[in-house]
């Protein structure tokens, strides 16, 4: 059969699937979840693992199988099943994703998308542990979003596995408590105070992540010390074009590419993808939505100049074109 057709027939399947878990989605719930591995006796692990991987391929919440993992299996093996069904489920994902769409989206993309998969692939596992651990999207929709990028599948694989780890034990702590405390066993307060604090640990967690992804800002005296040296550095001054060039100036050999002109200039600068670019703004908040972008797009070395212009002016070094 030809290879075309075979991934028609493939995403017909697949999409009829989805709408058909969808529309009898309600009769998909915590107490038929559990007599379908109660049934299975000794199987029922793997028959728990089943599901989560069908619920994950078919875009179904996961939420209530992980809370009722941990009410079934306890804590231990409840998290060692939930993570296992999420990870084949959306191993199972990525692979239907990349069979049917990669090599379409690789003909078919524009220069802003090659430009995202080449970061995104740059950044390889590292960039799947900051999206599990960084729910920016959807858990569901994300599987199928990173098979369309060149990641290789053993590092998606190892990287959804060890980074979902955290959520994991946390709400299937919460699902195992529940069914504690709804049984009056002992230790209820216990258990239900270490899944809140689990809970509470999870959802910080990604905050603290993202603070450790960002670079540290550079201060404005280090910027001033590279300039005078000569340093390899280019300068962006992100702020907008009237402002390049009014009132406060700008800094001498500095470029003037605002913040909303950037993502359509990415691909003048690939040159510096490897080599370190400095960023300003009046203070440092539209470098840092810059710095956000550039690094999301694979530079490494994009780095805010804390203070911006303002730290520079205070400092009583020159500018260019001030009061034009």
């Amino acid at each position: 059969m030809n290879k075309s057709i075979l991934r028609w027939l493939l995403g017909l399947v697949l999409l009829a699937a989805v709408v058909a878990a969808v529309t009898l989605r309600e009769h998909f719930d915590a107490a038929a979840l559990e007599n379908w591995v109660n049934s299975a006796g000794a199987a029922g692990p793997l028959v728990f693992m089943g599901i989560y991987a069908l619920v994950t391929v078919l875009f179904l919440p996961g939420s209530v199988i992980t809370l009722v993992g941990g009410a079934l299996f306890g804590p231990v093996w409840g998290t060692l099943w939930n993570l296992t069904g999420a990870t084949i489920g959306a191993s199972l994902a990525f692979l239907i994703s990349r069979y049917l769409g990669a090599d379409w989206v690789e003909r078919r993309a524009g220069p802003r998308m090659k430009r995202l998969d080449e970061g995104v692939s740059a950044e390889g596992w590292r960039f799947v542990a900051f999206v599990r651990l960084v729910p920016l999207f959807p858990f569901n929709l994300l599987n199928y979003a990173l098979g369309l990028t060149r990641i290789p599948f053993l590092a998606y694989v190892l990287a959804t596995w060890i980074f979902m780890l955290p959520g994991a034990i946390a709400y299937t702590w919460l699902g195992y408590a529940g069914r504690v405390a709804l049984a009056g066993g002992e230790g209820m307060i216990r258990n239900i105070s270490i899944a809140l604090a689990l809970l509470a640990a999870a959802i910080f967690l990604p905050h603290f992540v993202r603070k450790l992804r960002e670079k540290p800002m550079l201060a404005v005296a280090d910027l001033k010390r590279q300039l005078d040296a000569g340093e390899d550095v280019l300068l962006l001054d992100v702020r907008p074009a009237a402002d390049f060039t009014g009132e406060w100036g700008h800094i001498a050999g500095a470029r003037s590419l605002p913040l909303e002109e950037l993502p359509a200039h990415l691909a003048e600068l690939e040159d510096r993808k490897q080599r370190p670019i400095r960023l300003v703004c009046r203070t440092d908040r539209r470098s840092a939505q810059a710095a956000q972008l550039l690094a999301e797009a694979g530079f490494a070395d994009a780095r805010v100049i804390q203070g911006g212009m303002t730290a520079w002016r205070t400092n009583g070094w020159p500018v260019a074109d001030a009061g034009k």
